[in-house]
């Protein structure tokens, strides 16, 4: 397998070979993280494909970057995502839960494990924007502090804080919920 840097060389060069290279090895970690954000499989998709126009605009204009290709690409579907919600209205539908339906498994651990990512959902929902970004990003994405603090045009440190606050923040969150639970 060809390196990301050798792969970018090519691209450069409009090499489409390393240009569907690099689309087979990033275009499904983006869609992940677009559809995780947006909880709709066409949005994501048509958030995706917009990365991916930017990014052979990018290359076609020459243009660089200083972090990595991977660092990159999750910047401008951050910014896809910024875009995407400015322009929703301000009470969106909710999507139907995807899960409960493709569930192989027994209908009461479903259940249970649709209210639990549920709660884990309304949950996080009540951190920052920018929190909810840097979880996305570590924990949804797997991306390193470096490489987040890249796509968010942020100081690693900034990130660690950030993540450490919405951490903290999450666990005051689901331990008040629980108390609330077992006092009714």
């Amino acid at each position: 397998m060809a390196s990301e840097y050798d792969l970018l060389d090519r691209a450069e060069n409009l090499d489409k070979q390393a240009l569907g290279e690099l689309y087979d090895r990033y275009a499904p970690k983006i869609y992940a993280y677009l559809y995780r954000r947006v909880s709709d499989a066409q949005t994501a998709e048509d958030l995706t494909g917009d990365v991916f126009v930017k990014f052979v605009q990018a290359v076609n204009n020459g243009q660089t970057w200083h972090t990595s290709v991977r660092a990159w690409l999750y910047r401008v579907a951050h910014n896809r995502l910024v875009d995407f919600y400015r322009k929703q209205p301000e009470d969106p539908s909710l999507p139907l839960d995807e899960r409960l339906i493709a569930g192989t498994e027994s209908p009461d651990s479903a259940l249970a494990e649709t209210l639990s990512y549920r709660t884990l959902r309304s949950a996080i929902s009540e951190l920052t924007q920018g929190q909810q970004e840097v979880l996305a990003l570590r924990f949804g994405e797997r991306l390193k502090a470096r490489e987040v603090a890249a796509v968010l045009n942020k100081s690693v440190g900034a990130v660690e804080v950030q993540q450490h606050r919405a951490l903290n923040r999450l666990r005051k969150i689901l331990s008040e919920r629980r108390e609330g639970e077992s006092d009714a």
